[in-house]
């Protein structure tokens, strides 16, 4: 089978409410483009809801549509690179599935590969509609933030829509770290990257599927995952601390030899809790990288894959596809259009 020419990917959490909207909106913009050879990889990343059924119908109806199943909630990032492992187009557009980011701005992001001759387009977000003044504050500290500690330039106020070639997709993938910041990745691997700028609509349907717990960890991962800033200021602390403890022997040597008494069990408790609570940081810091290194270490597949609708004509490197995935098909939906087996 020929390759599509554009592949759109889309991880899915419980998102039924989105569904049929973004498959619309996705297929016409696909359409507007002039070229039939064109596919929609949906990922259920372990939905609660009715999330899957709907994307096996969408698969049975619709031959673009390819429909994959996670064995389980692996979470947005490695859904997303689920899709993208399994994906076979020359241009992948990555969008997410609440439709905050406009489809409509495909055929201008592909303009602007052409005439600027870029492998990556990534969109920027000028307003961000719907949301509280706290995100936009935490969001906005956050980029700003990274900037300062990541060790590459990380575009500010960009998420993942964006429109890349299959060279830079390429490059991405051969990146087989599992606490994956896919935003900050595509920065790394480098090629001709442009902005284009729009404005972000509310959610359509449904609620965030990132709140505060889950964008705490998000950052944890971009701060660890491209910056060992931590690390060195956690190794300065350490020096400080050692030139503040020759300084208090002094001190106290000196205090003894003048006869002098050292009173006061507060100040003797405020520099005991003081260190110890810097220690601890130090420890926090070492132990979240260390962590990082436990993970990489076992070297596990990024994500399993239970499921398949529809044709899927990636080759997956980074993850696991079961079996059984080759013989649970759409044609088990009225209607459907099979599934291929993926070596």
């Amino acid at each position: 089978m020929t390759a599509p020419s554009l592949s759109i990917v889309v991880p899915c959490y419980n998102e039924e409410a989105c569904l049929t909207e973004l498959h619309g909106r996705l297929s016409a913009a696909a359409r507007e483009l002039g070229d039939a050879s064109y596919e929609i990889i949906l990922v259920n990343d372990g939905s609660g809801d009715r999330s899957w059924e709907m994307m096996r119908a969408l698969a049975a109806g619709d031959p673009h549509v390819v429909a994959i199943n996670l064995s389980r909630n692996h979470g947005h990032q490695l859904a997303l690179t689920a899709g993208l492992d399994l994906c076979a187009g020359a241009r992948i557009l990555i969008i997410d599935a609440d439709l905050q980011d406009p489809p409509e701005l495909l055929p201008e992001m592909m303009a602007v590969m052409d005439r600027q001759q870029a492998d990556v387009v990534y969109a920027v977000r000028r307003a961000r509609a719907g949301e509280t003044a706290f995100k936009r504050a935490t969001a906005k500290l956050f980029y700003r933030g990274l900037s300062k500690l990541a060790e590459i330039e990380i575009p500010l106020d960009t998420g993942d829509f964006r429109l890349m070639s299959r060279r830079a997709l390429d490059a991405l993938l051969s990146l087989p770290e599992q606490a994956r910041f896919i935003r900050g990745m595509v920065a790394w691997v480098g090629f001709r990257q442009v902005p284009i700028v729009y404005d972000r609509a509310e959610r359509h349907a449904g609620r965030t599927k990132y709140p505060l717990s889950r964008m705490v960890r998000f950052a944890f991962d971009a701060v660890t995952g491209f910056s060992t800033a931590p690390l060195r200021f956690a190794s300065h602390i350490g020096l400080w601390l050692v030139a503040a403890s020759v300084l208090l022997l002094i001190y106290i040597a000196f205090a003894f030899l003048t006869g002098a008494t050292i009173q006061g069990w507060t100040s003797l408790m405020l520099v005991v809790v003081v260190l110890g609570a810097v220690q601890m940081f130090v420890l926090g810091m070492i132990g979240e990288y260390l962590g990082r290194l436990y993970i990489e270490a076992k070297r596990r597949p990024l994500y399993i894959v239970s499921d398949i609708a529809g044709h899927a004509g990636g080759h997956p490197s980074l993850g696991h596809v079961a079996h059984e995935a080759e013989t649970i098909a759409a044609s088990d939906t009225p209607g459907g259009n099979g599934s291929r087996p993926i070596a």
